[in-house]
């Protein structure tokens, strides 16, 4: 009979602690936005390109960095499967982020990066939206998603995304895409 309550006893404590293990969510997001806005205020005043890099590095910082261990693991590991084009592994990865923290962006833009190598540009408009939705200031997501809408040919889109983001970043790397985008648009009208 002891050794049946222990038993029952043992069982009863290890579904509580897998209850538990199960119920662990992602925290809240947390962004310290008065850092986030004077970097967003620096980056649009930097005098030149290598000062404007300097300050785009560190909101990447704030980008990235995710809201606890597992899931800074899971957004570490993506990234490091997509940079070495283990594309199936770094999607898997930031799917699971995502399920875990579904109010973290940067989970949406990193999917979206992986369906854009893939060439899956609808999809990753929706992921790119969801992230600008979460962060709407989030450069790389509003940058991403004008280079999806180019790819569509949807360059009225793309135009407004571009200038979008460079009214927050005039030194981005993307800047040399507005004649393009100028380009298409006034053949358009022909």
């Amino acid at each position: 009979m002891r050794q049946a309550l222990n038993l029952i006893s043992a069982l009863v404590a290890a579904a509580i602690a897998a209850g538990a293990a199960f119920a662990q969510s992602c925290p809240e997001v947390q962004v310290d936005e008065a850092r986030r806005t004077d970097l967003m205020r620096q980056v649009r005043a930097a005098p030149d390109p290598q000062s404007a890099q300097r300050v785009t590095n560190q909101l990447w910082e704030i980008w990235t960095d995710a809201p606890d261990e597992r899931a800074q693991s899971l957004l570490d590991e993506g990234i490091s499967r997509r940079g070495v084009f283990d594309l199936d592994n770094a999607m898997a990865a930031f799917e699971t982020l995502i399920d875990y923290c579904p109010d973290y962006a940067e989970g949406y833009n990193q999917r979206a990066f992986v369906l854009f190598i893939r060439q899956e540009y609808a999809p990753a408009l929706v992921d790119l939206d969801r992230a600008l939705e979460r962060s709407p200031e989030h450069l790389g997501a509003l940058t991403g998603r004008a280079m999806a809408y180019m790819a569509l040919n949807r360059n009225d889109e793309a135009l407004r995304d571009l200038e979008a983001a460079l009214a927050l970043n005039p030194w981005l790397r993307e800047r040399d895409l507005l004649p393009v985008l100028q380009d298409r648009l006034g053949a358009e009208d022909i």
